[in-house]
């Protein structure tokens, strides 16, 4: 199913113009369309650098796609409920930058996408831009953009019906959105057909899109985005779960493990399983391989997956970045995403993920690995709280109870480690811990045996779930064998009140952790244990900016975006800054 410069930000109705093409339109009288919707974003578990929607229910990201110095980010939400439902919409957050570095600018729902009918449902699409003007809707433009996206339809007594591809086009870069008058584009009979994701491939456009319950990822070609030729199925491949959903398919470089060099550039598929996670649940899982507009194939047999954890599901990359893609993905899982308690202590369900830069590289032993870095931070980081630089066996403590965010950016680096005596207590260990309540999340590496990189919520007493499962780990192997004498580790990690996100061995792997600690995490100790000799941890702590505190009248409210492009308007609605130098 389904980042300084004050730039423009808007939000925008997804397909809200159907009316104007003579198609009749169906509004539920309980979801608000055209209304900015205000909400607290002071909760103490509201994350404060990570997007969430001010109310109700959000969960898998959609239509994302660059344009002129903005990245949009459309997502699934219901604005009624604290669970799925009323998916009668894609809403349209504009991430704005338009500077050399391109930043990130994040906003509230204002506007809904309107079906065509009632019982008839928006669920997961996505966007391009059709700079050449294929599809004939932009006939004295280069910035039209397209979205397409599945209707899914269902019957009186609440079955599923027919779900079929649709699609809309906006002629002011996504803003404003005008309902395809002959849709659908592909019809189908199926109940489970879903989620488009369209790129360009030479003179022609490419989608994959699932057929959820046959475990199939069909792949259409199209020369102008309305007519659609099936042209192959990528099948069975992978964990199969319940059901495939939300398909990706993007071009990525392969660079060198040392140089960092673009040595070649491959096409990586992943694909998201729902239910059917080895830690239970849903989870997203890549595929290396060749593409050639018309059919996939993979370069090994390997099912890799995204993150190492268990909350982040459904991402979806830019369209229209050049060099490494970027993607950002819903930091939650359907286990238990619709009993989370931001619901009922705060008023709002789920966050997105930071934003990824990823490229393919060859990691030591393990060979094909899609690296996941962490967007440039330094755009919202704050007061530095702790350097050290030669920490050896020793610990940092950092006391933040006084950062007003709650949120902390912590890197650590481990270099001159002799791997032949490294031993299986040699660690590093990063705990984030509660004084008044005596509660802790713990994450940490063991340097030799198995180089395991655990994170263990269990200590937390803020949710009780039985799915809520309590412990990760992963083997990160950091070094060839025989052939080094020492060898470097890194970790980057965010913690934002109620998220967790790692990056480990310079992102050749992924953690995305929600925590709920009764009371507010406020003390991070660094420590390390056993280091074989030469080995040197250098450690550093940042404070992170509130990306929401500055929009926040004195109540502590911020109040939602309106549909304009107008700067006066879309200033004031900018809240999450950071650099984005794709």
């Amino acid at each position: 199913m389904q980042f300084p410069s004050s730039l423009l930000l808007s939000v925008a109705a997804f397909a809200g113009a159907a009316a104007a093409q003579g198609v009749s339109t169906y509004v539920n009288p309980a979801v608000p369309t055209g209304t900015p919707i205000a909400a607290n974003y002071t909760g103490p578990l509201r994350p404060q650098v990570h997007y969430s929607p001010p109310k109700g229910f959000m969960n898998d990201p959609n239509g994302m796609f660059y344009l002129n110095g903005v990245f949009h980010l459309y997502y699934q939400y219901n604005p009624t409920g604290l669970g799925a439902g009323n998916q009668l919409t894609l809403v349209n957050s504009a991430l704005g930058p338009c500077d050399e570095q391109r930043r990130l600018h994040v906003g509230e729902p204002a506007d809904r996408a309107v079906p065509p009918e009632e019982r008839q449902y928006v669920f997961s699409g996505s966007v391009v831009v059709d700079a050449n003007n294929t599809s004939g809707f932009f006939p004295n433009q280069n910035n039209g953009v397209v979205a397409v996206f599945t209707l899914a339809r269902y019957n009186e007594d609440g079955s599923g019906g027919p779900q079929t591809q649709a699609i809309a086009y906006s002629h002011d870069e996504g803003y404003t959105f005008q309902y395809y008058d002959r849709n659908p584009v592909i019809n189908s009979t199926s109940s489970h057909f879903r989620d488009p994701k369209v790129i360009r491939h030479g003179d022609a456009w490419a989608m994959v899109v699932a057929y959820a319950q046959e475990f199939a990822v069909g792949i259409f070609t199209s020369p102008d985005l309305k007519q659609w030729t099936w042209a192959s199925n990528f099948t069975n491949h992978g964990l199969l779960g319940a059901q495939y959903e939300c398909p990706n398919i993007v071009k990525m470089p392969v660079r060198d493990r040392d140089s960092g060099a673009v040595v070649d550039e491959k096409y990586v598929i992943t694909l998201s399983a729902q239910p059917g996670a080895p830690l239970g649940g849903s989870v997203t899982q890549y595929f290396i391989g060749d593409f050639n507009g018309t059919h996939f194939s993979t370069v090994d047999a390997a099912t890799r997956l995204t993150d190492f954890a268990k909350d982040n599901y459904a991402a979806q990359f830019f369209y229209g970045v050049e060099g490494n893609p970027i993607s950002m993905g819903w930091a939650s899982n359907w286990q238990y995403a619709q009993q989370v308690p931001t619901g009922n202590n705060e008023g709002w369900r789920s966050a997105m993920t930071l934003p990824r830069v990823s490229y393919l590289t060859k990691a030591p032993r393990i060979g094909w690995t899609m690296v996941d870095e962490i967007y440039d931070p330094k755009p919202i980081l704050g007061d530095s709280l702790a350097s050290k630089t030669d920490m050896g066996n020793g610990s940092v403590t950092v006391d933040y109870a006084d950062v007003a965010s709650g949120a902390l950016y912590v890197e650590a680096n481990v270099t001159g480690i002799d791997v032949a005596k490294a031993t299986s207590f040699s660690t590093l260990n990063l705990t984030f811990a509660s004084p008044a309540s005596g509660e802790a999340l713990r994450s940490g590496f063991y340097l030799g045996g198995d180089n395991p990189f655990f994170v263990d919520r269990g200590g937390l007493r803020g949710f009780d779930n039985v799915f809520f499962t309590d412990k990760f780990s992963v083997t990160d192997v950091y070094y060839d064998g025989a052939a080094d004498k020492s060898a470097a580790w890194r970790v980057q990690a965010v913690l934002d009140r109620s998220l967790y996100e790692v990056f480990v061995g310079g992102g050749r792997h992924a953690g995305t952790v929600l925590l709920y600690p009764s009371q507010p995490l406020t003390l991070l100790t660094v420590a390390a244990r056993d280091l074989p000799p030469g080995a040197r941890v250098s450690v550093a702590v940042w404070a992170l900016k509130s990306t929401w505190a500055g929009l926040a009248d004195e109540q502590g409210t911020v109040v939602g975006n309106v549909t304009t492009k107008a700067p006066s308007a879309a200033k004031r609605h900018m809240v999450y800054e950071g650099e984005f130098s794709a």
